[in-house]
């Protein structure tokens, strides 16, 4: 452990956070002077990480550079089960190859953030697959249909009669049942794991172990604005994305939502935020601030001298109106009748969806060969080609074909 006091460590390990349950415990484990056993949990559900993970991957590696020791846990069993945080139907589940390539992804990637000489990295199939029916069944005797079903997502399914599988009813025990395994202190989760979290406390109690701190983070909007960030949602930052991309990503995002990754992705000081802020507030251009975090986002996961270059490369392209010169024209077939501006753009992969595209041109973010668009249901014919542009970094040239 370092030196630092448990009032320097909270006044650090506090920023960003939504709620600390409880605080107190915190603040009076951490005065023990012990490492604390820290834990987050990341199902393989996708290929690759995304800046919403890393909130809580920064949030461990402040742990870490404070003394303490921290466990990267792999659901490759919870996997199976399919978590349905904020599902309102069952979520299939993965097949083993998924779960595994997925997995792997995950350990090459997650290296990008922490510390590889003092992170663990656990699977929890190496204590629920030896688990056999009987130990399963008094882990589930432990709550109450009851208790499970207080839960907001299942409460609003079985209100509405929306079908839950008996075992989606099992993840919240079997998340909780991981920090057992491990011993935690503290477990870290986002807004919507605040229940899956909570369990984890109480079968450490029906296990004889002090309840693990609760620490929840918010969920990190996309580059919309509005809904979470989601690779489904085509609003990521992936933290393999090419230096162009991620840079030219983080100066899409919304004005208003710059603060926030600023808090839960930049790993600047508070003091630096407040400096930003009131620079903004004095007049200085947001978009100048912006680069700030472009910068500093793209030479974490790659490196200053690719994010200089991709600061440069995003002046030359979309400040000064160019269109790169490497474009590639793809052919889009609209049909004898031709085809709405909102699903070209969709197939394009330029919006996330045809309301996405309708809500961008009313925007005034789309043009088309540098004309802009404020019909998102006109249509466009075959034998022409268009370069397509929506907001300052996403652009296509397509040759429009019957």
């Amino acid at each position: 452990m370092n030196s630092v006091s448990a009032d320097e460590q909270i006044a650090l390990l506090e920023r960003g956070v939504d709620e600390i349950l409880l605080r107190k415990d915190l603040v009076e484990r951490l005065k023990l002077g012990r490492p604390l056993k820290i834990k987050a949990g990341f199902d393989p559900t996708a290929p690759d990480l995304h800046l919403g993970h890393t909130v809580l991957l920064n949030k461990m590696r402040q742990f870490q550079d404070l003394g303490h020791e921290v466990t990267f846990l792999i659901g490759d069993f919870t996997g199976r089960i399919g978590d349905p945080s904020g599902r309102n139907v069952t979520r299939p589940p993965l097949d083993d190859e998924a779960i595994e390539a997925n997995a792997n992804t995950y350990k090459e990637q997650v290296f990008k953030v922490l510390d590889p000489k003092t992170t663990k990295i656990r699977f929890n199939a190496e204590w629920f697959g030896p688990m056999d029916a009987v130990g399963l069944i008094r882990l589930a005797s432990q709550q109450t249909l009851a208790r499970i079903l207080e839960r907001d997502d299942f409460d609003k399914r079985y209100k509405s009669n929306q079908p839950i599988a008996l075992h989606e009813l099992l993840y919240p025990l079997v998340q909780g049942y991981d920090s057992v395994a491990l011993q935690c202190d503290v477990e870290l989760g986002g807004t919507d794991q605040k229940f899956n979290l909570l369990m984890g406390r109480e079968l450490q109690k029906s296990s004889g172990q002090a309840p693990q701190i609760v620490m929840t983070l918010p969920l990190l909007e996309g580059l919309d604005g509005v809904q979470k960030m989601s690779k489904s949602l085509n609003n990521y930052i992936g933290v393999n994305d090419a230096p162009d991309d991620m840079f030219g990503k983080v100066m899409s995002i919304p004005d208003n939502i710059m603060w926030r990754y600023f808090d839960l992705v930049s790993l600047k000081s508070n003091a630096e935020i407040a400096t930003y802020k009131k620079a903004v507030d004095d007049g200085r251009n947001p978009r100048d601030v912006k680069f700030e975090l472009g910068l500093e986002i793209v030479a974490r996961f790659h490196n200053q001298s690719a994010a200089k270059a991709a600061q440069d490369a995003f002046v030359q392209r979309f400040q000064k109106g160019q269109i790169p010169d490497d474009l590639v024209t793809v052919v889009l077939e609209v049909g004898e009748n031709g085809k709405p501006i909102a699903n070209v753009l969709t197939d394009l992969s330029l919006t996330a969806s045809t309301s996405d595209a309708h809500r961008m041109v009313k925007q005034g973010a789309v043009r088309i060969d540098g004309e802009k668009i404020d019909d998102s249901r006109a249509l466009l014919q075959a034998g022409q080609t268009c370069v397509f542009q929506v907001g300052k970094r996403r652009i296509a040239r397509a040759e429009l074909t019957a």
